[in-house]
């Protein structure tokens, strides 16, 4: 249409210019047939037409008037020059929409699906990526909502990334789309803020990466750690079994010792039931020790989901020593705690970090097995690391390690034990890993090792509520 309109206002100015006895440069409308034909024609299409208006110009000035008339004359010259004015400007855009064309079309060569959207959520461009992962074309997608046409799933409230966009210029996490067929696809999405000449947000870069297949691959290899991780607890538990059955003896002798005295004081006549009473109370409290003990294990053995929670380092490390406990006294090894008070929370799941830390400690407890000179003790520290971490060690005093062994140590299937299987430290290194944190061995100054990892805290701001630090686990904790 656009050629014809074009035809037929050149024609129109020409009959109007050479017919009318109006006395007004109306040959100066030729630019807009000059303008219209840019659109659709090359540089030299647009030429040539410019070429034609102006010779139209002449030619209805020449029919229709003298030569060396001033008055028209210096309409046909005002014409001429609208006509070249008008032809610079066309073809200096159509030299920028080239340019625009030649850097859009490299958007065509990522494997990213990459779109523009405006503040309002409506799709500006569409790149050829974004064709083939979603399935929709440009003529399709451009002018949709973009949120509502893919079905987009936040990980957070949309509000909230909307504002963090603003306020520093980009956003980055993942998303889930629907597809054309109605399949869903994980992408890994990045927003860029463009802002207008006053500094307003006008547009959205969304450059999007297919991350589904790696997502799926996570999650299987994700799922063979955790089988490999609750297998490793059942086997661990296995080898404490001694320990274990030590460790609810204990409660088990005392509420047989503490009933017996009682059912004696309640059989006399009369009764003595005020003496009864604290052997009652201290049967309760064994009672409440043992079903402690028994959760502590049936937590460990059982196959769950990781769960990640805001926990207290402190208050897991206080809840795992009772499972070691009696494996130290055994070995005549002594426990130390030295946790740090006002400990920050972290995020992560309770089994895990207990498994951890049991590993860490029974690894530490066998480091010292052929000790005959000097006292062996196992310190377990924690604190804040780094400003915005929480540091968790256990400290030996053991044969120590090789420096050039220390990163091995946490190899699959590498041990220094003649009967070890070498994936408690592995698996460890798996968890602590899983949780953003970092774990690493190194020779003490002293005799013995130390194997100490970080995790992030999951706030700024420390708990309230002292915890008891510097105190020695002995058979005689309560746990």
């Amino acid at each position: 249409m656009l050629p014809i309109a074009a035809g037929a206002i050149a024609i129109g100015i020409f009959l109007f210019d050479t017919i009318s006895s109006v006395e007004i440069a109306i040959a100066v409308v030729y630019a807009v047939v000059v303008l219209i034909a840019a659109v659709f024609l090359s540089r030299r299409d647009v030429l040539i037409v410019s070429t034609v208006c102006a010779a139209l110009t002449v030619l209805s000035y020449l029919m229709t008037h003298e030569i060396g008339a001033d008055a028209a004359l210096m309409r046909c010259l005002v014409s001429l020059s609208a006509i070249g004015i008008a032809t610079v400007l066309a073809l200096m855009n159509q030299s920028a929409h080239a340019v625009l064309r030649e850097q859009a079309s490299l958007l065509d060569l990522t494997h990213d699906a990459i779109f523009v959207r405006s503040m309002g959520d409506v799709i500006t461009y569409w790149n050829r990526a974004a064709e083939e992962l979603y399935g929709w074309g440009k003529e399709q997608a451009i002018g949709q909502a973009s949120h509502q046409f893919l079905h987009t799933v936040f990980p957070v409230p949309p509000e909230q990334i909307t504002a963090e966009l603003v306020q520093a210029g980009r956003w980055e996490g993942d998303l889930v789309h629907t597809r054309r067929d109605g399949t869903q696809v994980t992408v890994s999405s990045r927003w860029s803020l463009q802002r207008d000449e006053h500094g307003q947000p006008a547009a959205i870069l969304e450059t999007n990466t297919d991350v589904t297949e790696r997502k799926r691959s996570q999650a299987a290899l994700e799922e063979v750690q955790a089988e490999l991780a609750h297998v490793s607890r059942v086997t661990m538990l296995g080898e404490m079994s001694a320990s274990i059955a030590h460790e609810v003896n204990q409660p088990l002798a005392s509420i047989a010792m503490n009933a017996e005295a009682s059912q004696q004081y309640l059989a006399e006549d009369p009764p003595k039931v005020v003496e009864a009473r604290p052997l009652v109370d201290r049967i309760a409290a064994s009672v409440e020790r043992a079903s402690n003990v028994i959760r502590r294990i049936r937590a460990l053995s059982k196959k769950a989901a990781p769960e990640k929670v805001r926990l207290d380092p402190n208050e897991v490390i206080e809840d795992t020593v009772p499972l070691v406990r009696s494996q130290a006294i055994s070995h005549r090894v002594l426990l130390r705690l030295q946790l740090a008070p006002n400990l920050p929370e972290v995020l992560a799941d309770r089994i895990q970090l207990q498994q951890v830390v049991i590993n860490l400690v029974v690894n530490a407890i066998d480091a010292m097995k052929d000790v005959t000179d000097r006292p062996r003790e196992v310190e377990i520290r924690s604190q804040t690391s780094e400003g915005d971490k929480v540091l968790i060690a256990v400290k030996d005093t053991g044969i120590g390690i090789e420096p050039d062994k220390a990163n091995r140590l946490f190899d699959a299937f590498y041990t220094t034990k003649p009967d070890g299987m070498g994936m408690g430290l592995s698996i460890s290194r798996s968890i602590i890993v899983a949780h953003g944190g970092r774990i690493w061995a190194s020779a003490n100054a002293g005799p013995g090792a130390t194997i100490q990892f970080t995790l992030p805290q999951a706030q700024a701001e420390p708990l309230a509520g002292p915890v008891a630090a510097d105190r020695v686990a002995t058979s005689g904790d309560a746990g």
